[in-house]
């Protein structure tokens, strides 16, 4: 008896009735077989290299568009540090002509706006000036060349100024040269 029949046999329906059930022997099947897995398209796995293929190069040129911004960024700043560094010598010299005494107004009045006009075209720069009487000594933003004892005035302080620091957008120019008192 086949499997099929002794399953129906043992239903309550096939015991309640009690005419025989013919049944037809079924011929016995192969065993299944698996599915194999659909051969890949080509066409799909074409595709799928060059989508990666695309979306690598996309990533590439993302990165190298950042660095070369961030190298413009960096040779600009560079550029104007160099330039600013160039003019340094006049804004010196303006700021001993205007400490030295004159009798001619005319003269101050002059190297005085030169002065003002070049410290207005640093400031349009970005070029932060430091290094002034009375603050705080820094070491990584001024220079110490000479030392004192003052009692009257604090411990790492500024007491005289012989050149002015410069900073552009973080970078030292020039470190301000400064006596301190300890």
């Amino acid at each position: 008896m086949a499997k099929k029949d002794k399953e129906k046999s043992q239903t309550p329906e096939a015991e309640q009735t009690a005419e025989p059930v013919e049944t037809a022997e079924v011929p016995e099947q192969a065993p299944e077989q698996t599915p194999e897995a659909p051969k890949p398209d080509p066409w799909e796995e074409k595709y799928n290299t060059e989508h990666d293929t695309y979306l690598r190069l996309a990533a590439e040129f993302d990165n190298f568009r950042k660095r070369t911004a961030k190298e413009k960024e960096g040779s600009y700043l560079s550029g104007k540090a160099d330039a600013v560094e160039k003019l340094l010598p006049v804004y010196d010299n303006l700021e001993r002509a205007l400490n030295q005494p004159t009798e001619d107004a005319a003269f101050k009045k002059g190297v005085e706006m030169t002065m003002n006009e070049l410290v207005k075209i640093f400031t349009g720069l970005g070029v932060e000036i430091f290094g002034a009487v009375g603050e705080t000594f820094d070491p990584t933003l001024h220079n110490a060349v000479m030392h004192t004892e003052d009692e009257t005035v604090g411990e790492s302080v500024i007491v005289q100024v012989f050149q002015k620091g410069f900073r552009v957008s973080g970078k030292i120019v020039r470190f301000a040269m400064v006596q301190v008192a300890n």
